[in-house]
C-alpha cells in the first residue's frame, strides 16, 4: 500500500510540474518569420526608437493546455491502475476501475493550464515621419534601445520593429 501512495504522489507531483508549462509567445517576436515571408520583399522603413518599457502580452496557450491533459490522463490512468491493483486482493476489475478514475482526475488536473498565458514583451514608443507611435510587440527589454531601428511592414497596421540591441549572454 505504501508503494501505491508514493506511486500516487510521484504522479501528482509530475501533473503539477507538466501543468506549470506555457506558451513562449516566441513565434509572435517581431524577428520571427513564417516560411511564406522568407525571400519575401517587405517594405521596410527607419524609425526613431524613443523609449522602451516593460509590457506583458496575453497569447494563446491551448496546445499546452491539450499537452497537459493527455499528458496528465495518461499518466493518472498508469498510476490509478497500479494503485488499484495493490488494493485489496489484485482483482482486474480494482485495477480497471483504478486506471479510469485515475485517468479522469489526470485529465482534470491537466485542464487546470490556462487557455491565455502572459509572456514579457515590450512597448516601444517611436517617431516615424514626425509622428509618434507606440507599438506592442514580444520580446526582451534587452533587444531594443532608443535610437535608429528598422520597421518592417506586410501590412498596413502592421509594425514589427527589429531589435536594435543584443541581449548579455548570461555567464554560466
Amino acid at each position: 500500500m505504501k508503494k501505491a501512495g508514493a506511486l500516487l504522489c510521484g504522479a501528482i507531483a509530475v501533473t503539477v510540474l507538466f501543468s506549470g508549462c506555457q506558451a513562449t509567445g516566441e513565434q509572435y517576436a517581431a524577428n520571427v518569420y513564417q516560411a511564406n515571408q522568407v525571400n519575401a520583399r517587405q517594405a521596410a522603413r527607419t524609425v526613431r526608437i524613443l523609449a522602451v518599457m516593460p509590457a506583458k502580452v496575453q497569447v494563446d496557450n491551448r496546445q499546452a493546455k491539450q499537452a497537459a491533459q493527455i499528458f496528465a490522463g495518461i499518466l493518472g490512468a498508469v498510476a490509478g491502475g497500479a494503485i488499484g491493483h495493490s488494493i485489496g486482493n489484485r482483482d482486474a476489475s480494482n485495477t480497471t476501475l483504478g486506471a479510469v478514475t485515475g485517468g479522469v482526475a489526470g485529465a482534470a488536473a491537466g485542464s487546470m493550464v490556462g487557455s491565455q498565458t502572459l509572456v514579457d514583451g515590450v512597448s516601444i514608443t517611436y517617431v516615424q515621419d514626425g509622428q509618434t507611435y507606440n507599438s506592442a510587440q514580444v520580446g526582451a527589454l534587452c533587444q531594443f534601445a532608443p535610437g535608429e531601428a528598422v520597421m518592417i511592414s506586410t501590412g498596413p497596421n502592421e509594425t514589427r520593429i527589429q531589435p536594435n540591441a543584443i541581449c548579455p549572454i548570461a555567464k554560466k
